[in-house]
């Protein structure tokens, strides 16, 4: 491993921990995106690439770049959640508590919290991503794809039983039913998505309207933003991070296990007591399953996720087998572009938290309405304004029954169960 290309890894890795930082902020364009991109222009990135790279060191350079774009993003997208309520799917649940937070004064904290969450869980899952690798390549592996569909089971269950009380469990099971045939319907291939910008994916409106527009329009009555404070000396603990990674290792590896299932499960079995710690936790799960998408990848040979399986399709098998110097060389750009996703993060929060200091609600959530109506109608068409109003309406009854959202992560969960049994 030569310092030449050391060097040629930690500039893919800024320029895609830019690339990241542009999808995570901006709502709607999600870092798969920009990886399918990367793979269809792969051949003029690689002739450009080549000019200053031997050939064979290509493939791992620019799929540093990718990787470091689906780290930042994993970071930076908690910034749109709490200022401007347009969730990403990997960081949904956090909408609520994000906004509560924005709502006292403190969407620092949310965001402060969000930073630790994933940085801890980045470079944890960094040091444990070789013995993890190790203990899969032995028979951990077989084991694992033999448990998929009992452990998404179980998942599911969790999420219902742990509502409170009978009527409580049947509403959570009616809005976990409900949500999953709205993400049945929103998988369906023949359902046309096609905006002005060609094809997008209905997870956007189904996601937003889930999570995102409810709270929005539960805040259209206060009077205000109240001034935004940033207390540094009070960072989140550590501690829901490290919880996170052990979900986050589980996300990582089961398919339909995602970021968002792996919070409903944290959340149900492991009650945070503030929201700061709930965000931190989130937080640390989507990281950690953006990192060990790699794990699974080198000893799978297949991506669990849109950017791995873009990775896959550029690297091939070089990251297949243990510690591989493509694999090494990409963990670290994971630990370059947790440095930078960290910092950029707090600088976003920042300037979001001036943007907001004072402003009227009523006036910001219908200009974040009309943004979120204008990028869904670009990106997914018509069909997904339906998508939207339908989710909005669904969104909006745990908020009257004064319930929790966890069980509307059906809209994930249940197309996965369905899947493995058809």
């Amino acid at each position: 491993m030569g310092a030449d290309v050391l060097l040629l890894v930690s500039l893919m890795s800024m320029t895609g921990a830019l690339m990241g930082a542009f999808t995570g902020l901006v709502p709607g364009i999600h870092v798969n995106t920009l990886a399918t991109m990367m793979l269809a222009s792969y051949p003029a990135v690689s002739s450009f690439v080549s000019g200053f790279a031997e050939p064979e060191a290509v493939p791992v350079l620019v799929s540093a770049c990718i990787v470091s774009a689906s780290v930042v993003h994993s970071y930076m997208d908690f910034v749109p959640s709490v200022f401007i309520g347009a969730p990403d799917p990997d960081e949904a649940l956090t909408m609520l508590p994000g906004h509560r937070l924005l709502m006292e004064g403190r969407g620092m904290a949310a965001v402060r919290a969000a930073a630790v969450g994933s940085a801890v869980g980045s470079f944890s899952a960094v040091i444990l991503a070789v013995p993890v690798q190790y203990v899969m390549l032995r028979g951990g592996a077989e084991v694992m794809e033999f448990m998929t569909l009992a452990v998404v089971v179980f998942v599911s269950a969790v999420v219902i039983f742990s509502a409170e009380g009978m009527r409580g469990r049947l509403l959570a099971a009616a809005l976990f039913v409900a949500s999953g045939v709205m993400g049945l319907v929103c998988a369906m291939p023949e359902l046309p998505s096609n905006g002005i910008f060609g094809g997008g994916t209905l997870l956007f409106p189904l996601l937003t309207g889930l999570f995102g527009i409810p709270p929005l329009l539960a805040s259209a009555s206060f009077g205000g933003f109240p001034e935004q404070h940033d207390r540094p000396e009070r960072t989140v603990s550590p501690l829901p991070g490290i919880k996170g990674v052990i979900t986050g290792c589980i996300a990582g590896w089961f398919p339909g296990i995602t970021a968002t299932a792996g919070a409903a499960l944290s959340a149900s079995v492991s009650r945070e007591e503030t929201p700061e710690n709930f965000i931190s936790l989130v937080a640390s799960i989507g990281t950690v399953t953006s990192v060990f998408s790699l794990v699974t990848l080198s000893v799978t040979g297949s991506g669990r996720s849109g950017t791995s399986a873009v990775v896959k399709e550029i690297i091939g098998d070089g990251l297949v087998g243990f510690c591989s110097g493509s694999f090494i060389l990409l963990l670290v750009s994971v630990c370059l572009a947790s440095a930078m996703g960290y910092a950029m993060t707090i600088s976003s929060g920042r300037l979001m938290s001036k943007l907001v200091d004072g402003m009227e609600p009523r006036k910001i959530n219908l200009a974040v309405l009309i943004l979120i109506f204008s990028l869904v109608l670009l990106m997914t068409g018509t069909c997904g304004i339906a998508v939207l109003a339908t989710a909005t309406l669904l969104g909006l009854v745990p908020q009257s029954e004064g319930s929790g959202r966890i069980p509307l992560t059906g809209c994930l969960m249940v197309p996965v169960i369905m899947a493995a049994l058809l």
